[in-house]
């Protein structure tokens, strides 16, 4: 049996346990172990399907110290104009560069990969190979750091919900992109028809994927529990030429939240003001995850006209689907691609940082890597788990409309209190994570429109805290569970 020691034993390795093992490795001493039971660095990448892509800029993404793509932007496609979004593959070659490039070289970080952590017990973790089966144990002189918070489910490994008869093609967005394989041999029927089964953004990208292959629109059918309000990606871009939508759409987000009279005026307002898009303007979405989406994307997904609003999919029946609100007849030789894993799992919010334990979560929605290496940079410069958890309460995520008040709300108190905090305010105005904070930052006094601009901002953000929690009705958190 090996026997180790470290100072932070991390319990995932990919995009959150990553993000803190780079900040807590440049920001500390301390020595640091990763166990994960993929092959490789970068979690669900891992798993991801082919075409999947970030929905955000690759500014935002990834960890503190190595910069995610070139910084270039995209001059063709639905993203044309706008700062690049990493693909899949990308994204898992810089994890692996990440791994192998920053984090071992320092002598400072141990790497377990297809190994399983069974448990600590009085500060000794056990971990098993998934390969050989050999048992190490861990001394952990410090803290255990669990980075499995925001563990997505993915179509690839997550069994389906709802039965499915024999004879009944039903494949992941993965298994989509092998069709050829049954095509070169001729074991596969081509499709008559495609259906959708899901609303998030897997969904949406496979949605595309189809029409930009050349599927028709007439031959797409859409399972759409419930619509969904998403960002647009337009207001989300990281260079100073994008001030006034960017910086400017803070400012539109907030004075809406400050002037809004319930959470479906406040959405209407997000819209108008270019903030929010929705994909079928004849229906009110009850569904908000972050997802984000170019205007051309959206008008993409207009196309599709087939769409089923009868709940969630209970069974695929041949020739039917079986619906929480009825059924819905279907081509007998229908293609159904299964994008119903919730790549946000509903948890309990817990402390971050606890005795002996660190839970990261979101400190400020929806940027992931950037709050795990916020909580990092905490637990080096700060000596008690009390100050910590204040500087950094959870943002509990939205599970409808109604939940995205509280998680502004959470999000804005947090950034009140980091600036005041002076390190840690300086260091997030430096880092890549934070492309908002470096932008305002290097305004020129003498720019008046920009300073005007900021000033409002941080009026109105005060008169839309005052105003949050009429919206949520003067509920406890838990109105993110209702709306």
């Amino acid at each position: 049996m090996a026997q180790h020691a470290t100072d932070y034993l991390i319990i995932g390795a990919g995009a959150t346990g990553l993000a803190f093992a780079d900040t807590l490795l440049h920001e500390s001493d301390a020595h640091i172990t990763l166990v994960d039971m993929h092959g490789q660095p970068g979690g669900h990448w891992n798993d991801a399907y082919p075409f999947v892509s970030l929905h955000q800029p690759s500014a935002f993404y990834g960890v503190n110290s190595l910069a995610l793509g070139t910084g270039r932007k995209d001059t063709v496609g639905h993203n044309a104009g706008m700062y690049e979004l990493a693909s899949g593959a990308e994204v898992s070659g810089y994890f692996h560069q990440v791994m192998h490039q920053t984090l071992l070289p320092s002598g400072r970080v141990r790497y377990l990969p297809m190994s399983r952590f069974e448990g600590l017990d009085a500060g000794t973790a056990r971990v098993t190979s998934l390969l050989s089966g050999a048992v190490s144990t861990i001394t952990v002189r410090r803290k255990l750091v669990d980075a499995r918070y925001f563990s997505p489910s993915v179509p690839a490994t997550t069994k389906p919900k709802f039965s499915v008869a024999e004879g009944v093609r039903l494949v992941t967005p993965t298994q989509l992109t092998q069709l050829w394989q049954g095509s070169l041999d001729g074991t596969q029927e081509r499709p008559t028809r495609f259906c959708i089964l899901g609303a998030g953004k897997t969904a949406m990208d496979a949605a595309v994927w189809l029409l930009e292959c050349g599927v028709p629109q007439q031959a797409i059918s859409w399972v759409m529990p419930r619509d969904s309000w998403v960002v647009n990606r337009l207001t989300t871009q990281p260079g100073e030429e994008f001030f006034k939508h960017s910086i400017g759409g803070q400012l539109a987000q907030m004075k809406a939240l400050a002037e809004a009279s319930s959470v479906d005026d406040l959405f209407e307002r997000l819209e108008a003001g270019g903030q929010m898009l929705r994909i079928d303007t004849r229906h009110t979405p009850r569904m908000f995850h972050y997802a984000t989406l170019s205007e051309g994307e959206v008008q993409l997904l207009r196309q599709i006209q087939h769409v089923i609003r009868k709940g969630r999919v209970l069974a695929i029946e041949a020739g039917a689907l079986v619906l929480e609100q009825g059924r819905e007849a279907m081509d007998d030789n229908t293609l159904f691609i299964n994008c119903t894993a919730s790549a946000v799992e509903p948890r309990d919010i817990e402390p971050i940082f606890q005795p002996g334990k660190i839970v990261p979560q979101l400190v400020r929605a929806p940027l992931v890597t950037f709050s795990s290496a916020v909580c990092a940079y905490v637990e080096a410069h700060h000596e008690d788990d009390a100050t910590r958890n204040q500087l950094c309460t959870p943002v509990p995520f939205p599970r409808n409309v109604g939940g995205y008040v509280q998680s502004t709300l959470v999000s804005l108190s947090n950034q009140m209190r980091w600036s005041q905090d002076k390190p840690l305010r300086n260091w997030m105005r430096e880092s890549r994570l934070d492309g908002f904070s470096k932008m305002t930052a290097g305004i020129d006094p003498a720019d008046t429109e920009k300073t005007a601009i900021l000033a409002e901002l941080r009026q109105q953000a005060m008169a839309a805290m005052g105003n949050v929690k009429r919206l949520m009705g003067g509920s406890s958190p838990g109105q993110n569970s209702t709306g």
